[in-house]
């Protein structure tokens, strides 16, 4: 075993915990409402500045530009403790993606014009990839970018956009070269895409709510590009190679999503344990001594702190700059154990809680559709199989 092996956390990162815990403490007397602003998609301005304070908008953001440079690490330790406290995180995981990547891809002028502003809560940022065609093959998408002397004129549509009502700006990916030249190009398919910083109430730019039976606190959008005008210095990285710019965006955000899903999951153990230690059905015998309560409950356990170990060792790898697609299958990896512990987790408490489970009041039907949105987004489970496959066992390409 290495000497160096540590599994404690730091100082620092104790304090992050602790900081997120008291900023939202006086945020657990206002469930009711929060619930409310929830189903009706109600974007929580006052929670969002909490987030922003207590400095999680700052911690992928250096310290020149406002942020504190905390680490993906300290981030993720925020948002776990966000999804053990019952809270959502809203925005905040977008945002942060999106911060990443400007980070280390964007001009010295597009960050100095959004990195301060992102820390400060002062803008807010969602992400446009997903097409009706192009949604797991990104490759695919026909959201074109047209070069005209110093700008690109965008045209296509987006759908299962989050949060662009409420956003400021947007990280667009369109298609800069066709995808049939980029077959031909040395980088193949991976070549033509871009990656641009797009205001969201652009001219030409239109939305369409999308009617979702599950409500997260944030609509979801069809967009619509007609002949929108961006400036070609909003373009993030280079010109044509997106890709590599994307995915200092993707890596951070399955990171913050295993993290999320690991939070609900610590919660619905902690509730189901609470209930079953002084539920009593038969007798003076809480329910929690007996084993078909009590087995499935610590299998829980056992599995949510297996995920979490993937979770810290993915996020550490993120910051130590671990070659990217090594820190893509950690991510990975933590996205698809975190997501089917959530799962596991949530169905548990609702079991021991029996019809008590299902009433709005304890609200655990709302975090199951939170974990099983999780096993399917922001990567499906299949895909990151495919991935592991692949890069991890060196197994043919099987799409």
């Amino acid at each position: 075993m290495p000497e160096n092996l540590n599994f404690s956390l730091n100082e620092e990162q104790r304090m992050v915990q602790q900081a997120v815990e008291d900023a939202l403490q006086p945020w657990l007397s206002r469930r009711d409402e929060l619930r409310e602003m929830a189903r009706t998609n109600t974007f929580n301005d006052e929670m969002w500045q909490t987030f922003a304070d207590v400095g999680l908008l700052g911690c992928l953001i250096p310290e020149q530009y406002g942020g504190n440079d905390m680490g993906l690490l300290a981030l993720t330790l925020g948002f776990q403790k966000i999804g053990a406290m019952g809270l959502s995180s809203n925005l905040l995981l977008i945002t942060c993606m999106d911060a990443a990547c400007l980070v280390k891809n964007a001009s010295d002028a597009l960050k100095e014009k959004h990195l301060p502003e992102i820390a400060t809560g002062k803008q807010r940022f969602c992400f446009a990839v997903t097409e009706a065609d192009a949604g797991t093959n990104t490759f695919h998408m026909k959201t074109s970018a047209r070069r005209e002397g110093d700008k690109f004129i965008i045209n296509g549509a987006k759908q299962f956009i989050t949060g662009v009502d409420v956003a400021d700006y947007m990280l667009l990916v369109a298609r800069s070269t066709s995808l049939k030249d980029a077959e031909n190009s040395k980088m193949g398919q991976y070549h033509g895409l871009t990656l641009f910083v797009v205001p969201t109430d652009a001219p030409g730019l239109t939305r369409q709510k999308m009617p979702m039976s599950f409500n997260e606190g944030l609509n979801q959008w069809q967009l619509f590009f007609d002949d929108v005008e961006v400036a070609a210095d909003c373009v993030v990285g280079e010109a044509d190679m997106g890709i590599m710019a994307m995915f200092n965006s993707l890596n951070p955000e399955r990171i913050l999503a295993g993290a999320i899903a690991n939070g609900m999951a610590e919660y619905c153990i902690d509730a189901a344990a609470a209930h079953a230690r002084e539920r009593k059905v038969f007798g003076d015998t809480p329910i929690g001594s007996y084993q078909g309560i009590a087995h499935p409950l610590a299998e829980s356990k056992i599995t949510h702190e297996a995920a979490g170990l993937m979770m810290l060792k993915a996020a550490w790898a993120s910051d130590q700059d671990w070659d990217s697609a090594k820190v893509g299958s950690l991510a990975n990896m933590s996205k698809f154990l975190n997501a089917d512990s959530a799962i596991k987790a949530v169905d548990i408490c609702l079991e021991i809680h029996g019809g008590g489970g299902f009433t709005e009041e304890l609200g655990f039907l709302d975090l199951w559709n939170g974990a099983r949105l999780l096993k399917t987004a922001p990567i499906s489970r299949e895909m990151i199989l495919n991935f592991v496959g692949e890069w991890d066992l060196g197994l043919p390409k099987s799409y």
